[in-house]
């Protein structure tokens, strides 16, 4: 009980009008279409910075997967101004850290520094999104990175049946392989590749950055222009193919050397901009959200099946990915499958009660606004909401469109998404009789 009401707090921050007070955000839209956004909190003598890219592995094919990623690896090992060594080097000076990497629908810059410092973290961002050189012997040293984090992807059990899922669920959809991408296609990465993707994605209508901390905001409009006025505008480009996700709906057994067998079972979601995505947050709260949720209450607590449970949903433009998950015993795997499978036919036959809804609708927007308690938090968030088209308050407003989710909503939403489960179950191989 204390933990619930003290997560209720934390909505009621959120949510209350008391959330008025929260600092102003400013909008402003550069004279080339790039969009500056900025959250002034004087209380704070921090700042971070975010400029994300609408560009990541939703727009490459089987044979450019990870290019984006490796691109943003590699732009932060050299500029005109910089070697990796000394980008490193200027952040720590102002007291922070430079970062960069490509994810599904995004790619991002991002940095952290001393408020008193804002202008030259604005200024080691906009060189590295501005100014990469792009070394071929750092190309190669990134490549060999990369294809060592894939290996390790393929040989961590839950990553590994995460992965199967992915393509199980998408078929030849892009969202079907990881933003690292794929062993094959990194291989194949060149010099001029990347310096073709980077002409492609690094336009001004693509580009959001955002600023949070102890900053004075009219001043970082006013820098932001200079930085990033040469930065090319929009140019005509061919329409992208439409690939539909087309899920296998039937189950795969996985033979890996492992110590515990993962059950996972996947199912196509609404994106982050459909009306649905609110409620179907909410079911996956009610499934595998925190120590309260059915999948820990009854497979983990009653019935001694998991090791460790939940639900993850992700955060897509596109069709989003579903996964009830567990870790069990390899002679419980069939279990494991069976109790899943039992408590999704159960939230679709049976509507939840009001003190269910309550709890799943308290961990949400609570483990909300836990995540948006720092600088670097809140500029990625005003960032991403941006670029998947819900605009810079769209974290509010999902709060209050959880706050209105309903019993009948949840089920609504659970017989409309859950009725053709994927089933991948990763486990050792059984021994020779």
């Amino acid at each position: 009980m204390r933990v619930l009401l003290s997560v209720a707090l934390v909505v009621g921050l959120l949510v209350t009008p008391s959330a008025a007070q929260a600092p102003a955000v400013v909008r402003h839209v550069l004279p080339n279409g790039l969009i500056v956004l900025v959250r002034e909190d004087p209380t704070v003598s921090v700042v971070a910075a975010s400029l994300l890219v609408r560009a990541g592995s939703a727009s490459e094919t089987a044979e450019t997967a990870g290019m984006t990623h490796f691109l943003q690896r590699t732009m932060l090992r050299g500029t005109k101004r910089h070697s990796a060594l000394a980008l490193a080097e200027a952040a720590e000076e102002l007291g922070g850290t430079l970062d960069a990497s490509g994810d599904v629908d995004y790619a991002e810059v991002r940095g952290t520094a001393l408020a008193r410092h804002w202008e030259a973290l604005l200024a080691l961002i906009a060189d590295v999104a501005t100014n990469p050189t792009l070394p071929p012997a750092e190309i190669e040293t990134e490549r060999k990175l990369i294809l060592g984090q894939l290996q390790r992807r393929a040989d961590e059990p839950f990553s590994r049946a995460f992965d199967t899922v992915l393509t199980d669920v998408y078929g030849n959809h892009p969202y079907a392989w990881p933003a690292l991408g794929r062993v094959d296609s990194i291989a194949r990465v060149t010099r001029e590749s990347l310096l073709v993707r980077y002409g492609e994605i690094y336009r001004a209508d693509r580009l959001v950055l955002a600023v949070a901390g102890g900053v004075p905001r009219q001043r970082v409009l006013t820098v932001a222009q200079h930085l990033f006025n040469r930065v090319p505008s929009a140019t005509p480009s061919g329409a992208s193919v439409a690939i539909d996700a087309t899920p296998r709906a039937d189950r795969r057994l996985v033979e890996r050397d492992a110590r515990q067998a993962q059950v996972l079972v996947g199912f196509l979601a609404p994106p982050v901009s459909h009306p649905d995505y609110a409620a179907m947050r909410v079911l996956d709260a009610v499934l595998g959200g925190g120590m309260s949720s059915r999948l820990f209450v009854e497979l983990r607590e009653h019935r001694g099946l998991a090791y460790a449970t939940g639900a993850r949903m992700t955060n897509r433009m596109g069709p989003a990915l579903f996964v009830p998950y567990l870790g069990t015993a390899p002679t419980n795997a069939d279990a494991a499958v069976s109790g899943v499978l039992a408590e999704i036919e159960r939230v679709r036959r049976e509507p939840i009660d009001e003190r269910e809804l309550r709890r799943a609708k308290a961990w949400i927007i609570g483990m909300l606004a836990m995540d948006r308690r720092t600088s670097a938090r809140h500029a990625w968030y005003l960032a991403f909401s941006e670029v998947v088209g819900g605009g810079w308050d769209w974290p509010e407003r999902f709060a209050h469109a959880v706050e209105d989710v309903t019993v009948a909503d949840v089920s609504r939403v659970a017989q409309r998404y859950l009725a053709r489960p994927t089933v991948v179950v990763l486990r050792p191989a059984e021994p020779d009789r």
